[in-house]
């Protein structure tokens, strides 16, 4: 019994982190284009290569 007094404080810390984090979340922009970034692996994609990306690129 005596330990859910380090559960039960330990728990709501745990909430309130994870409301913070949320909230940072939010604010950052995190969920505003959910759709756009769905439909973004369909689209054809022609953008070009950096030096070092070119680099490293296998070639047939």
């Amino acid at each position: 019994m005596d330990i859910l007094y380090l559960l039960v404080p330990m728990s709501v810390l745990l909430v309130f982190a994870l409301m913070v984090l949320f909230r940072w979340a939010l604010g950052a922009g995190q969920f505003d284009d959910l759709e756009r970034e769905g439909e973004r692996i369909l689209l054809e994609d022609s953008h070009e290569l950096d030096a070092d990306q070119a680099a490293a690129e296998p070639r047939p």
